[in-house]
């Protein structure tokens, strides 16, 4: 099994497209007007409408109601990525070491869902990442 996509409903989606096109430095493909992707090597991030979730089930998600996940994105900088992104997201907590070997930091999107990004900082976590 491969993980192929995560999937984030917005009340918002060209507010939602715009800001993950800023943070992830990468152009979406609008492959319908309720619908978007940003594709990138290892998955796809997935932007619906709220108008989409009927085709699934109505009323199984809800835009801005998510505090279970967080989507997490690997860069090959942290420091540099934070400098570039400090002025245009709300920091929630700035760069930190992670128990795992990871550098990190959080921020919301304008809906709400927990951002991270990082780097593996350890030897043990870049060889952990080195495998995939």
């Amino acid at each position: 099994m491969k993980l192929a996509s995560v999937r984030l409903i917005a009340a918002d989606i060209t507010t939602m497209v715009k800001f993950y096109e800023m943070v992830m430095d990468a152009p979406a493909q609008w492959l319908a007007p309720v619908f978007a992707e940003i594709v990138t090597p290892a998955a796809t991030l997935a932007i619906g409408a709220v108008e989409t979730v009927g085709l699934f089930m109505e009323g199984s998600a809800e835009p801005g109601r998510n505090r279970t996940a967080i989507l997490e994105l690997q860069v090959d900088d942290i420091d540099a990525e934070y400098e570039r992104l400090k002025e245009s997201v709300s920091i929630l907590r700035g760069i930190q070491m992670m128990p795992w070997g990871n550098r990190t930091f959080q921020f919301r999107d304008p809906e709400g869902t927990l951002v991270a990004l990082y780097m593996p900082a350890t030897d043990q976590a870049k060889a952990r990442f080195a495998t995939r």
